[in-house]
């Protein structure tokens, strides 16, 4: 079954495209392997970056309250982005939208109190305290 010729033409230029494409593709990667540095000497083997000689040890551990912190804080910075939202809407929501937006706040100042007192936001050598006392 033959393809009309106005339909072969359509894709003609999708065609010619992809392959220009692919042609920039190949062209800039043999480019790169022949002009690319090749030497070898202190530091250029060494998986680091830029060619840096490395110090030290690059995989020592980071405490798991590092983590912590970071959850906390992309917690709280996605608050900010709703508060904003809702300054944005100021005028069109009203009191209703104020009263939302309390409501939300002490939420969020009821979990950040909550972490306040375990001792989530302490995350120093030995200030943590225990996060249940212990029955006596």
């Amino acid at each position: 079954m033959a393809v009309p010729a106005t339909t072969a033409t359509n894709y003609l230029p999708l065609l010619l495209y992809a392959l220009a494409v692919f042609g920039l593709v190949a062209g800039l990667l043999a480019v790169s392997y022949l002009l690319g540095e090749r030497r070898s000497g202190r530091g250029r083997n060494e998986p680091f970056e830029s060619g840096i000689t490395p110090v030290g040890y690059g995989r020592f551990r980071i405490s798991v309250y590092y983590y912590v912190i970071a959850m906390f804080f992309v917690i709280f910075d996605v608050e900010a982005v709703f508060i904003f939202a809702w300054a944005v809407a100021f005028r069109d929501l009203g009191w209703p939208g104020y009263a939302g937006l309390v409501v939300f706040v002490a939420i969020l100042l009821a979990a950040l109190f909550y972490e306040w007192r375990i001792g989530a936001l302490d995350w120093g050598k030995g200030q943590r305290r225990p996060r249940y006392k212990p029955v006596s």
